[in-house]
């Protein structure tokens, strides 16, 4: 079984990176991420810097996290996750605009095993699975930030 693992992909998003890159946050991620809850413990407003702490339950584990690397200029973030019972782990993101208009973004996940739990959740986590994964953030984000764009039409209209 796996102990250590490092798993990248990248996707192509429809909107422009200033508006996107603030979506990989803990607070913007509520906002397309069904049932991301994060409970701010600092600081308590959710502002995020570097520093800040976290923490979020899925299912029945829970996990700890802290902003390593805060770059919103550079459009890049780097989040230290650990889920005791299981594994450690960096999760990194960073945005750039394409050509067109829209926002490559490229999402990086490294994980350690920290007993067999963590090393059977590494073994399921292929590139492919984890493609997969980062492809079903594409379909969120994307039609979030359609939804959003056109209630702003709206908006503008009334």
């Amino acid at each position: 079984m796996t102990s250590h693992l490092e798993r990248s992909h990248s996707i192509v998003l429809c909107g422009p990176v200033d508006r996107v890159f603030p979506l990989f946050t803990p607070i913007g991620e509520t906002l397309w991420v069904e049932g991301w809850d994060p409970e701010f413990l600092h600081p308590r407003s959710g502002e995020t810097r570097q520093g800040m702490v976290f923490r979020t339950l899925h299912g029945d584990e829970t996990t700890l996290w802290t902003c390593a690397d805060w770059d919103p200029v550079g459009h890049r973030v780097r989040y230290v996750r650990v889920t005791p019972d299981s594994r450690f782990g960096f999760v990194e993101v960073a945005c750039r605009q394409t050509i067109d208009g829209g926002t490559e973004a490229t999402i990086a996940y490294t994980f350690t095993a920290l007993n067999a739990a963590g090393r059977s959740y590494l073994s399921e986590l292929t590139q492919d699975a984890f493609a997969r994964m980062i492809e079903t953030w594409k379909v969120r984000i994307d039609a979030w930030l359609l939804t959003d764009a056109s209630a702003g039409s709206r908006d503008d209209q009334n």
